[in-house]
């Protein structure tokens, strides 16, 4: 029997396996917990054609792995209650931490050398001399060398690129005290000296490393916002030729081409409407929380969704000219602007990193002047340099960070930015958009003075539309047995009509039905009767304001909706200013003129809100929020939590109180430390020693935020 060859036999796994690396990828902005995980999953494995599907909740993605248009995984989600949004796969980051999983090697070589050169150290304490003692330094130096060269590199490299343009970091001392401290040692080792000092080498590039990851940590969740509005632009267009529809890559739209967007889909460029109208959803896009029902020749801009008919538009503006694309520029030159921040860690090394230098080298030429023995000078200058390393300084602010974040998360808020806790510590000011920030899907109703007659024809009325207030008035009124009705005709963006008994009845806009005012009415005959509806406050959102202002900050809304909705939802949540109808654009121009004068902190969910969210000091997003929205901020809210958010600055403000104290530590320390460094009362070794304690204590000191 002839045995199969293996590349054959690996072959079609191969192609399979490649097939499935170029799953299609959805942003599935309500996907919330493991029910609509299994929900999802179970859904998609029963539609024909799908392979495969699974959902990431972390990043409300769902990857399908499937040869069916995009369109119809988004309207399989929808028919189970999910709005899914493509995404471009090519476009999105990788997600994979090089740097992270880089620092934790060079640290595990780090601890491993330095354990077993203190063990053989401690033969050279318990009183080993000549040849036994020389012994163990050379071993000592063949494991400690090739792990300090290894482990130091981050420093070694960042302390390089600063001298190179004549600039001093923290890293300048820290590379210097390390490679005094290997060199020293070796020379010693080579030379028969009694001491040698590659354990403090090791133990200094040891805690070091984990400061440096502890920040790496803090950090490593940020990720452009810009690349993710690019992910959720549509890629593809249907250009209309003729009597024939062709499918093209948006690159291949010229202004001015016919294209026709069906029922579901995102509007893929800026275009001018040809159809009669149009009615789609702008929510993300500018705040408006109902659906736009637009007429030919209205503008549509690139990310809307078509909720009705599909309809024609003229192209008028594509690629980088597109509104979302110019969103995506201010969010650019917004996260730029934010990134300018200048820490407390690093306004301390400016100041640090040259007085140590100085600190250092005036030992070495106070002691070759007293008593002319340069091996001695050399030993103090590297115990000055090694007890005054910014081991503490390094650990104070990432420390305490760390822990505040692993508090922030068991409340149910995910820290992405590496400085957002000092940022948020020093806000004055909270400004909130409303749809989707402060509101949940849907609507609420009061419907009790209606008659079951009433109750009757208002069910059989919206169960006849899609309008979302419709649906919910319907979901309302589940337990009312709908009227039968005749001749039901819908008016997009303004109600339904139809007759009952012989009667004309209606449900609509007072404004369409008698011209006083925009709420919700129900028309029977002559007669109009107004039914309250209010959009649905989320759990905490009334309790919020108060709250703040006990911290004496300040409460805004600013939203793209009507000027009659906003102001209702301020006056319930108590939030005395507000602004309405005010576009992507404005809003962020809004924040950034705001912050001039105060620290503001920016909670939005929105496209319309990633500008103004980059602009801002620092900025949250729900979790509900789209991918974009979401990576623009600094803090995302995981769950139903934003009544917690002043707990979040009062953390804040805790981990900047602690940061400082940290420094204080490490500032005493200093001053105990270096004069008994300067008298060379401080070998290398204690030096190191010393280091060790501060910094463990500033650990332990930041361990206090948990409390």
């Amino acid at each position: 029997m002839t045995s199969a060859c293996p590349a054959c036999i690996a072959a079609p796994a191969a192609i399979e396996l490649a097939d499935i690396e170029t799953g299609a990828k959805f942003s599935v902005p309500s996907l919330r917990c493991a029910a609509c995980i299994g929900a999802i999953e179970r859904h998609l494995a029963g539609v024909v054609g799908v392979r495969e599907a699974r959902v990431n909740a972390t990043q409300k993605r769902v990857t399908v792995y499937s040869g069916l248009p995009d369109g119809d995984i988004v309207e399989e989600l929808k028919s189970i209650g999910y709005d899914a949004f493509p995404l471009d796969a090519a476009a999105l980051a990788q997600e994979h931490d090089p740097i992270g999983r880089d620092l934790i090697l060079r640290m595990g070589v780090a601890g491993f050398a330095m354990m077993n050169v203190m063990l053989l150290s401690v033969a050279v304490w318990s009183g080993a001399t000549d040849a036994t003692r020389d012994l163990f330094h050379l071993i000592s130096a063949m494991i400690a060398l090739p792990a300090v060269i290894f482990s130091s590199r981050p420093f070694l490299v960042h302390a390089w690129q600063a001298l190179r343009v004549r600039r001093l970091n923290m890293d300048v001392p820290i590379s210097l005290a390390i490679i005094l401290a290997a060199g020293m040692s070796l020379f010693e080792a080579l030379h028969g000296g009694a001491h040698a000092y590659f354990d403090a080498a090791l133990s200094l590039t040891f805690f070091l490393l984990i400061g440096r990851y502890l920040e790496h940590r803090t950090k490593s969740a940020a990720r452009s916002a810009a690349s993710e509005l690019t992910a959720l632009e549509v890629h593809t267009a249907q250009r209309k030729v003729g009597k024939s529809v062709e499918t093209i890559s948006i690159s291949e739209l010229n202004v001015g081409d016919l294209i026709v967007v069906h029922s579901g889909m995102r509007v893929p460029v800026d275009g001018r409407l040809q159809s009669t109208d149009a009615y789609t959803d702008r929510a993300f896009l500018t705040g408006e929380s109902e659906p736009v029902h637009s007429a030919v020749g209205a503008d549509l801009s690139a990310g809307e969704i078509n909720l009705a008919a599909p309809f024609d538009m003229i192209a008028t503006a594509i690629g980088e000219d597109t509104r979302l694309a110019r969103i995506a520029r201010l969010v650019e030159t917004a996260e730029v602007a934010r990134d300018s921040y200048t820490s407390l860690a690093d306004k301390a090394a400016r100041i640090y990193a040259p007085v140590v230098h100085l600190l250092a080298a005036a030992s070495f030429l106070g002691w070759l002047i007293y008593d002319g023995d340069v091996r001695n000078a050399i030993n103090v200058a590297i115990a000055v340099l090694i007890i005054t390393c910014p081991c503490a300084l390094g650990l104070a602010v990432p420390a305490v960070s760390t822990a505040a974040i692993s508090r922030l998360y068991r409340l149910g808020f995910l820290v992405k930015s590496g400085t957002a806790l000092e940022r948020l510590a020093s806000i004055q000011a909270m400004i909130f958009d409303k749809t989707g920030t402060l509101t949940a899907p849907g609507f609420s109703f009061d419907a009790g003075n209606l008659t079951q007659d009433q109750r009757a024809v208002a069910k059989a009325l919206a169960n006849g539309s899609s309008h979302p207030v419709s649906k919910a008035l319907a979901a309302y009124l589940s337990d009312t047995q709908a009227a039968d009705l005749d001749d039901f005709c819908e008016v997009p963006g303004c109600g339904v009509r139809a007759t009952w008994r012989g009667q004309p009845v209606a449900l609509g806009r007072a404004s369409w039905l008698d011209g006083t005012g925009d709420d919700l009415c129900l028309q029977i005959g002559q007669a109009c009767q107004p039914l309250v509806c209010e959009q649905k406050v989320l759990d905490g959102a009334e309790t919020l304001a108060p709250a703040l202002q006990a911290m004496a900050i300040t409460s805004e809304i600013v939203s793209g909706d009507t000027e009659a909705k906003t102001a209702s939802l301020a006056r319930r949540i108590g939030v005395s200013n507000w602004r309405s109808t005010v576009s992507p654009e404005a809003k962020a121009a809004h924040v950034q003129q705001m912050a001039q004068s105060v620290h503001v902190c920016m909670v939005g969910d929105g496209i319309n809100d990633t500008a103004a969210l980059a602009s801002a000091t620092v900025s949250v997003a729900p979790g509900s929020a789209l991918d974009a929205s979401r990576n623009a901020a600094d803090v995302v809210m995981i769950g139903d939590t934003l009544g917690k958010l002043p707990e979040v600055v009062s953390v804040a403000r805790k981990t900047a109180m602690l940061s400082k104290q940290n420094f204080g530590i490490a500032i005493l320390y200093n001053l105990i430390a270096v004069p008994i460094a300067v008298a060379g009362l401080a070998t290398p070794l204690i030096a190191a020693l010393a280091m060790s304690a501060s910094s463990i204590t500033v650990l332990l000191n930041a361990m206090r935020v948990k409390v």
